[in-house]
């Protein structure tokens, strides 16, 4: 994942800003598990908030954008939060095509939100196809 997100002047980093309760979430849950010590746990989310303070661009979740994920979430079966994303990444792809930039790429290891996410247009990189 740092090789496909490190930093480049070319490159932008867009994250719905619910990113920040998933890695909490998931980093919290390793830590409980004990697949996380105190110690690695409380540096992930240092680290991640830092980026969060600076590297990455924050999507809002808007009303329209809430509207979206409902139909996204219905349309495709995603879970809540993959909705959320995925009409967040939909969201930016617009706005970056319309200013005349590339589209974006989103970048997932959930099939189902993959498939969904090519399903809506959307070129789809998976960390896991990179050794």
């Amino acid at each position: 994942m740092r090789r496909l997100t490190r930093r480049s002047p070319s490159t932008v980093i867009y994250i719905a800003h619910i990113t920040a309760v998933e890695v909490t979430s998931a980093v919290a849950r390793r830590r409980k598990g004990r697949t996380l010590t105190v110690a690695k746990a409380s540096s992930i989310l240092h680290r991640f908030r830092q980026h969060l303070a600076g590297r990455y661009t924050i999507i809002e979740i808007t009303p329209a954008l809430f509207n979206e994920a409902i139909r996204l979430a219905n349309t495709h079966a995603l879970r809540a939060y993959d909705a959320v994303q995925l009409a967040a990444a939909l969201e930016i792809n617009q706005k970056e095509q319309d200013a005349g930039f590339a589209p974006v790429t989103l970048i997932s290891a959930d099939q189902a939100l993959n498939d969904a996410a090519t399903a809506e247009g959307l070129t789809v990189d998976d960390p896991r196809s990179h050794p």
